[in-house]
């Protein structure tokens, strides 16, 4: 049964185009596939088809239908999971360093969707197409910690409003270059692509998209590091490595924000998902789940102290 989603558009999204307002209003859609839906005459504005690089404008009621997932053509596989938490809805994982939450260019095997099919079997929500059935959300591969999966295009809508809205609660830990004077903090300064690397996220105050991170001193570590927790108020790509980066407090091991040099030799940036909690798409009662520090990250913090 196919699923339907109306927009309203709003005075601020006039003139964008139909392809991106829909990305931006409808959480973790690929621009790729909202085109296919558009091209397949699945996306109405007033009731009627129009093309990808179409403009909307302010009081146009837009509709998207979502068809039931096809066969995934992605395979399954006997990964081991560490699911913290499981029901008729959602479930969540503990998700390892290294892998990679769903298929893409050079990753098609050895993913969580690879396990996630295994695991649930057909129970996964087809809203995002056959590459990222089940995921709303993602976290960078090498970032640890807990990430929601839903088994369910109800679910999934209902938890993908509310990281549209940022009720969603998210707070990683984090261990940074230098030492801090304050105690808390926040980064309010908006990320899009980096201007001449697009393959990189910047504080980009011309065409960024609005971003807030709030941070907290867990403490200060020897050596001129020091221990974080992030709060995440919204949710862009890259956004605490950007952040803590633009005020000089880059993530250790991050070889794509840090300094370049990692005395320790990481995988990759010190980042753990910690906390995640939301109102749960069934009982309507808020949820929150904690995934443990990792031990290569607790073993960090004993050599750093």
């Amino acid at each position: 049964m196919n699923n339907f989603i109306d927009l309203l558009v709003e005075k601020e999204d006039n003139k964008t185009r139909i392809d991106k307002y829909i990305a931006e209003n409808i959480e973790d859609l690929t621009r790729s596939y909202i085109q296919k839906l558009i091209e397949d005459g699945l996306v109405l504005v007033d009731g009627k088809q129009k093309k990808s690089n179409y403009k909307v404008s302010e009081g146009e009621q837009i509709t998207v239908e979502i068809p039931p997932p096809v066969d995934l053509n992605i395979e399954p596989e006997d990964i081991p999971l560490d699911i913290i938490y499981e029901d008729k809805d959602i479930i969540l994982i503990n998700k390892g360093k290294g892998m990679v939450v769903h298929p893409a260019a050079g990753h098609y095997s050895g993913t969580l969707v690879n396990g996630l099919l295994y695991h649930c079997k057909d129970e996964l929500s087809g809203i995002n197409g056959v590459l990222r059935p089940g995921i709303v959300h993602r976290i960078d591969m090498n970032t640890t910690g807990v990430i929601v999966a839903c088994k369910n295009n109800e679910a999934h809508q209902f938890i993908a409003g509310q990281l549209k809205v940022h009720s969603i609660t998210r707070k990683y830990n984090a261990i940074v270059y230098h030492s801090f004077k304050e105690e808390s903090g926040s980064v309010d300064a908006p990320i899009g692509r980096h201007q001449t690397d697009r393959k990189k996220m910047a504080v980009n105050q011309r065409n960024g998209k609005n971003a807030i991170t709030h941070y907290r001193v867990i403490e200060n570590l020897k050596n001129k590091y020091a221990h974080i927790e992030c709060t995440l108020e919204t949710g862009r790509t890259h956004q605490i490595r950007v952040h803590m980066a633009s005020i000089h407090h880059p993530l250790l091991g991050d070889d794509v924000y840090g300094p370049g040099k990692d005395p320790f030799h990481l995988e990759g940036q010190a980042l753990h998902a910690r906390v995640l909690g939301f109102i749960h798409p069934t009982t309507k009662k808020y949820v929150e789940f904690e995934a443990p520090l990792p031990d290569y990250f607790e073993q960090l913090l004993t050599k750093l102290r």
